[in-house]
């Protein structure tokens, strides 16, 4: 917690030394709008993981059993590690920085490069930099789609919210519902061989996570936030 307290305040030097704004242009204080923005950030991503692992478990022909020593306490202990290393994560690639490059470049370059950064920073937090250079190809896809949308939501909410929302759905449902992840076995443990995936099926579910739900996420938020753009040039016209 302490780690986040600092990642604020070198937020709030950021927006203060270079553009003279106030850490709140950031969207971190919380409004209804904002609230149920990350609630349904949440529901939509871990549908989709949840979707995304049940389908594995099928191919792989493996089932999950629920761990019988799960409980509460262990769910929120949890809970509260993923939310700070979620809350942690968006502030540095969806916080002051990313709001500053909006400000520079405009909001798809900006999302862009924050996708970039974002994939590339999972070479050293999954510790495959410099391992066989397919898998880097293969997690920088698939964490930059995430980092996309993520950065997307940030700029079209113009709140840290959603993408909040979004990271931590899908993070709680894949590392605390199907326990994969670094924080071990959790509620549901997978249970029997899991058979390898064939190129087709591998190419498929690669697609799930890096095209269809990224795409799938992006059009809904693009379709609900249509006219913010447009409102928001209007009032700073006006």
């Amino acid at each position: 917690m302490i780690g986040l307290v600092v990642l604020l305040f070198i937020s709030w030097a950021l927006l203060k030394w270079l553009v003279q704004e106030p850490i709140t242009v950031l969207g971190i204080l919380p409004t209804k709008t904002r609230l149920l923005e990350c609630v349904l950030g949440i529901v939509i991503m871990g549908c989709f993981a949840a979707i995304n692992f049940v389908w594995q478990a099928h191919f792989k022909n493996i089932h999950y059993q629920i761990n019988p020593s799960y409980d509460w306490l262990a769910l929120l202990d949890a809970s509260y590690w993923l939310f700070k290393s979620v809350a942690f994560e968006e502030l540095v690639f969806r916080g002051a920085i990313l709001y500053l490059l909006i400000q520079r470049i405009g909001s798809i370059k900006a999302c862009i490069l924050s996708a970039i950064a974002f994939g590339i920073y999972h070479w050293f937090s999954y510790g495959l930099f410099g391992a066989h250079l397919v898998l880097m190809i293969y997690i920088f896809l698939l964490t930059a789609s995430g980092g996309w949308m993520f950065a997307f939501a940030f700029a079209k909410t113009k709140s840290i919210y959603a993408p909040l929302g979004l990271h931590f759905g899908w993070n709680f449902v894949t590392a605390v519902v199907f326990s994969s992840g670094a924080i071990g076995n959790q509620w549901l443990v997978p249970q029997g061989e899991a058979i390898e995936f064939n190129n087709l099926l591998t190419l498929l579910f690669f697609s799930l996570q890096a095209i269809i739900i990224p795409c799938l996420v992006t059009w809904l938020i693009a379709w609900r936030y249509k006219n913010s753009d447009v409102n928001h040039a209007q009032v700073n016209k006006a």
